[in-house]
């Protein structure tokens, strides 16, 4: 399957998968198709709940937005590695075209970087809510939750082309084995024959605009949050204001923090195999995670979705 040489022809990859585990497949092909059924149905109610839900404050959309790119995240990497499980005769790994690896690794990186800065938005609108209440409503409008989710889309999208471009103009040694389940950006840098510094700066440019920047605005937010609510005076309501951040902060500690450890590091530090075992979790448990952590920690949510499932009569008061 690999080219002669270091030629940089268009004649694919191969990944390998979880190929030198066959007595392992079949155990994990189940494992990830009840986690995937579980993401894309966890993710499915969210969306149809708050859909339901009669007058959406902002962050219930910024909800429904983050539910959505779940939804496509899991399924850009997890169908194709569950065809691949299935498949017989993958001992070596499946080939995947080079055309193929190129979109999946644009969409990963699209839909993750969307997320980094759709929780940038959020965090921007837990601090009006709590640090200027008394202008909520005039400051985060319909029109700007819309123009805000339109700006993480469109800048996931830009950064993952820039960075798909830079990364496919790269020479791949022979044979160009993935030692992936799917066309991660550090797989892909371990197969560059080239070894300069260079070929790092990309994925660190990319890092800097979706990870760096986003992480920074959020820091923001939340230490305005943080004067904002020392200054209160009641105990109670120091603590339920600070609830209404808590499903926030901990989907924004898990998605910095795994895409930090993955990401932010010298190509020198790279593992496949280890980094193949670590993007099995995050890609298939955190986008599980999520619906769960907001559905618990939200009250309005929960009572939307005890409405979807019939449990439950009205929506709780109180905020995202």
């Amino acid at each position: 399957m690999g080219c002669p040489g270091n030629a940089t022809v268009p004649c694919g990859f191969v990944l390998q998968g979880f190929s030198e585990f066959p007595h392992l497949r079949p155990a994990l092909f189940l494992l990830l198709l009840a986690g995937h059924l579980a993401t894309l149905g966890g993710n499915l109610l969210i969306l149809v709940a708050v859909a339901r839900v009669p007058s959406r404050p902002p962050m219930l959309l910024f909800l429904c937005q983050l539910s959505a790119i779940e939804l496509c995240y899991t399924l850009v990497v997890v169908p194709r590695s569950l065809a691949d499980l299935a498949a017989p005769g993958g001992d070596r790994g499946r080939p995947i075209s080079f055309l193929g690896c190129a979109v999946q690794m644009q969409l990963f990186v699209a839909l993750g970087g969307a997320e980094c800065f759709l929780l940038a938005a959020m965090a921007y609108d837990r601090y009006v809510a709590i640090c200027r209440p008394l202008r909520y409503a005039a400051l985060v409008t319909p029109g700007l939750c819309a123009r805000l989710a339109l700006a993480c889309c469109l800048g996931g999208l830009t950064v993952s082309v820039g960075l798909t471009a830079a990364v496919f103009r790269l020479p791949f040694c022979s044979p160009r084995l993935l030692v992936h389940f799917f066309c991660d950006i550090t797989a892909l840098l371990h197969l560059a024959c080239t070894r300069g510094y260079a070929d790092e700066l990309p994925l660190l440019g990319a890092c800097l605009a979706l990870l760096l920047l986003p992480a920074a605005l959020i820091l923001a937010s939340y230490c305005a949050v943080a004067a904002a609510l020392r200054r209160l005076r009641s105990p109670g309501g120091r603590r339920k204001a600070a609830s209404t951040c808590a499903s926030h902060l901990a989907v924004t500690f898990l998605h910095y923090g795994c895409a930090t450890f993955m990401y932010v590091r010298p190509k020198a530090s790279y593992s496949p195999r280890r980094d193949r075992a670590l993007a099995l979790v995050y890609t298939n448990a955190t986008p599980l995670l999520y619906p769960l952590i907001y559905s618990l920690r939200n009250c309005e949510v929960t009572a939307a979705v005890r409405r979807v499932l019939g449990r439950g009569p009205g929506a709780g008061s109180e905020s995202a």
